[in-house]
């Protein structure tokens, strides 16, 4: 028989005291197969699982996790022109209560999480997935305000974002603690709880990667100038983009736009891009402005002689984060505490 030092058991117990994971619940994840819907979630560490008849409202309320919004999913235009208002965000990494107070500080939602923006279109250009524990609330609470928009005559724009692509291809390189917890009691990896059968896969897999909304191109990245040269339109991007999304094998024309000089990947424009590039760039598209997330910034800023507009806040930290507004044919930072200041002369 084997003895332990003392020292050693009280060693082995604090490891794994420290390995423990807190209780937690996530979930819904909804599939849907011709009339029936399954549901599985995570209550307090344990998973459930449900079957229910297909209606045109998805109602769910288990463990603290309460859903009312009608199925939808399906393309939308990727080009907007007299849009009188709109905010635009980025990179929120899985932030609830950072985006909730960002968003109510604006008059964007009511203290119920519903919109409140009337006509007005709310862009997020990307990356809700990884880093943070609330990814699948994020998803749920967007999915749900896009058809409040529509019912108000507004838009809500989520374009998808590096992290987007990544998870639907099973790259669960960021993927929070919580979410491995989640995969291992649903015995599902990431990618299989966005499906294309389940309603959040199907919805993420409607979306555009660029958008060009008044003056200004949206995309999470950006795009170099070769784009412009080579004639490459948005119609393209987005075609491209939405056939070869979840894939094995892309064709080399597709691997270029998923690349590191794709729409979702590049970080050019704060590596001292000389300004014609830029300003080919915007005559080609016939745009003024591009609007990138992707690359952290401590605010909203300018950057390339105020052509090129970041709006990546650094809310993936969890303490505050900022938006773009446009109001009154004026751009504005949209500080976290509601305030406003012009961003442009």
């Amino acid at each position: 028989m084997t003895y332990f030092p003392f020292i050693s058991v009280l060693a082995l117990l604090a490891s794994l005291s420290q390995t423990a994971v807190a209780a937690f619940s996530d979930g819904p994840y909804v599939s849907v197969i011709d009339n029936k819907v399954t549901i599985d979630w995570v209550c307090n560490n344990k998973a459930y699982s449900k079957v229910i008849k297909k209606a045109n409202i998805l109602k769910f309320d288990e463990c603290n996790m309460n859903i009312k919004t009608p199925l939808h999913s399906h393309k939308t235009p990727f080009v907007y022109n007299n849009v009188k208002k709109y905010a635009a965000l980025s990179d929120v990494h899985g932030q609830l209560g950072v985006l909730q107070t960002l968003l109510f500080n604006h008059q964007i939602i009511d203290a119920n999480n519903n919109w409140k923006f009337g006509a007005g279109h709310l862009i997020i250009t990307g990356d809700i997935f990884d880093r943070g524990p609330d990814v699948t609330k994020i998803l749920w609470l967007l999915y749900s305000l896009e058809a409040q928009a529509l019912s108000h005559g507004g838009k809500l724009h989520l374009l998808l974002g590096n992290h987007e692509v990544m998870v639907l291809n099973n790259d669960d390189r960021y993927l929070h603690k919580k979410y491995e917890q989640t995969e291992r009691l649903l015995e599902k990896d990431i990618n299989q709880l966005y499906a294309r059968n389940t309603v959040l896969g199907q919805w993420l897999r409607s979306k555009h990667v660029i958008l060009k909304l008044n003056n200004a191109l949206f995309m999470h990245g950006g795009l170099p100038v070769s784009f412009a040269h080579e004639k490459i339109t948005l119609s393209k991007i987005n075609s491209i983009f939405s056939q070869h999304l979840v894939s094995k094998e892309r064709p080399d024309s597709a691997k270029r736009l998923f690349g590191r000089d794709g729409p979702i990947w590049y970080r050019g424009y704060f590596n001292s891009i000389p300004d014609e590039e830029v300003s080919t760039l915007l005559k080609y598209y016939k745009v003024d402005h591009i609007v990138v997330g992707h690359t952290s910034q401590s605010r909203v800023k300018t950057t390339a002689n105020q052509k090129i507009i970041a709006i990546d806040s650094s809310i993936k930290h969890g303490k505050q984060g900022e938006l773009l507004l446009f109001k009154d044919n004026t751009l504005f930072r949209g500080k976290y505490n509601g305030e406003t200041e012009k961003l442009l002369p």
